[in-house]
């Protein structure tokens, strides 16, 4: 009788100590963090250095929810092939999802996808046309590459002051950044008339 009551009281422990285990479980990211990783590329590592726990969590919110923020973690996983099988077809789906949601983060990676030809063949005016919508949203890392390729003679010059409104208002604490995007307004205005870089400089596009 004794010897059942200590192993009664042995499995009462176990089980609360696995409870308590579970307590302590990943918890998922709120859409602010997950966006706030995303921004600072470190998503990917985070799903790895939470052992991959929410692999199940993030492909309910990315395909039934259908959170922008969800279907451009899910994509790069599965691009990745990070805590699951590899498929890069159904990787891209995703991110286009998130991209056709706005995501400035997805508009610029598949921007810049199509201009290097990761994943796919090299297509600059795909590239331009997500770069574009990308940089309508803030996204300075769009508005930098879409002025490079504004600077190879790809594009319309209609866009060119556009472009250079949300560059000269950029704002960044990167004194490497800062000054390229000095050398970018300076290529920039040698391709527009001195009138429309002026009142570019003043916002009026």
């Amino acid at each position: 009788m004794r010897f059942i009551l200590i192993f009664l009281v042995l499995c009462i422990f176990v089980s609360n100590a696995c409870y308590g285990q579970r307590l302590e479980a990943v918890q998922i990211y709120t859409d602010n963090q997950l966006l706030n990783l995303i921004k600072e590329n470190k998503h990917l590592g985070q799903v790895v250095l939470d052992d991959c726990q929410l692999v199940q969590d993030i492909e309910a919110r990315a395909i039934k929810s259908k959170y922008p923020s969800y279907q451009f973690l899910w994509g790069d996983m599965l691009a990745y092939g990070v805590c699951i099988k590899k498929d890069v077809a159904l990787g891209l789906h995703f991110m286009k999802n998130a991209a056709d949601q706005a995501l400035p983060e997805a508009l610029e990676q598949l921007g810049r996808y199509y201009h290097i030809g990761k994943f796919m063949q090299v297509d600059v005016d795909r590239a331009i046309f997500f770069l574009k919508e990308a940089s309508a949203v803030n996204n300075l890392k769009a508005q930098i590459r879409l002025a490079g390729i504004y600077a190879q003679g790809h594009g319309s010059p209609l866009d060119y002051p556009e472009l250079y409104v949300q560059l000269h208002q950029s704002v960044t604490d990167d004194k490497k950044t800062h000054k390229k995007i000095a050398r970018l307004l300076s290529g920039l205005a040698e391709k527009m008339p001195e009138h429309i870089v002026s009142a570019a400089k003043q916002g009026k596009f």
